[in-house]
């Protein structure tokens, strides 16, 4: 063993070169996840959008109040995401290039109304945010400690809470805003496609608990396409308490562990990841 041990096979030269790209792209891709959230920071999104749907550098740098000694550095930004999908660029050979919305972009715009339109702002500021980024930074001394059951995760393990817990607040209240607007958002997004797409799922029903319902967005999409069906919304005290009172849902507050309100039909969208395989 000790002998294969110092023998390696040597890639050939094309396969090297390959590996030499690829672990370049590897090591830094997080440029591209820093570069999104600085661009949500920034509102360049939401500044394309007010600007038409299509800015130039120049136009995206007056927007922002940018200094103009910052160009280079937005341009550099602004190719990273555009190589990445976030945003689409028309560039004449010789001229300044056109930034345009993306289908990704367009739902990072913020401050806007309008149906079926969920911001996805504070879902990128909050799985980018520190605590987040320090927690995956220390994932190889988490697998290197010695854990009784039940194995917390990093997060849990470096700031002593786990991830959307009650807890949350104390270690940081402003990220526990970020994170519980940003699963709202995410969690509310594409509800109308579901609602067109899979309206079979609530043929028949004449009640449904929507377990983790947040703010209730989901179970109004239910009620305006099925008006006869009773929705209530189970979530987290903290969650309920900032609940619209419309008259609509009902909402209650509590942990579906221990109870769930009476209903036909229990909805589960988008909560299984927070759970362990035994919850």
């Amino acid at each position: 063993m000790s002998a294969q041990a110092q023998t390696i096979e040597v890639p050939t030269d094309a396969e090297l070169l390959q590996a030499q790209a690829d672990l370049w792209r590897h090591s830094l891709y997080y440029l591209s996840s820093m570069g999104l959230r600085c661009a949500v920071e920034l509102e360049i999104p939401t500044a394309i959008h007010r600007l038409g749907g299509a800015a130039s550098l120049p136009d995206l740098m007056s927007a922002l109040s940018l200094p103009s000694v910052k160009m280079p550095f937005l341009r550099r930004v602004m190719r990273v995401l555009v190589t990445s999908g976030v945003f689409a660029a028309d560039n004449d050979s010789g001229s300044e290039a056109i930034y345009r919305l993306t289908p990704l972009s367009r739902i990072l715009v913020h401050g806007v109304v309008a149906d079926e339109h969920h911001s996805q702002k504070y879902f990128v500021i909050g799985v980018t945010s520190p605590h987040y980024t320090e927690a995956a930074m220390g994932l190889a001394g988490w697998f290197k400690k010695d854990h009784e059951p039940p194995v917390p995760s990093p997060f849990e393990d470096i700031f002593g809470v786990p991830l959307c817990d009650d807890r949350t607040p104390l270690l940081d209240k402003e990220l526990d805003d970020v994170v519980t607007q940003g699963l709202a958002a995410h969690d509310n997004l594409g509800i109308a496609t579901v609602m067109r797409e899979c309206h079979d799922l609530f043929k028949g029903l004449d009640s449904l608990t929507d377990c983790g319902g947040g703010d209730g967005t989901t179970a109004r999409a239910i009620i305006k396409a099925y008006p006869h069906i009773k929705c209530t919304v189970l979530d987290l005290p903290k969650v309920v308490d900032k609940a619209p009172e419309d008259g609509l849902v009902t909402y209650v507050a509590g942990d579906l562990f221990h109870s769930v309100p009476s209903s036909q039909a229990v909805m589960l969208k988008l909560v299984l990841h927070f759970w362990s395989d035994e919850d």
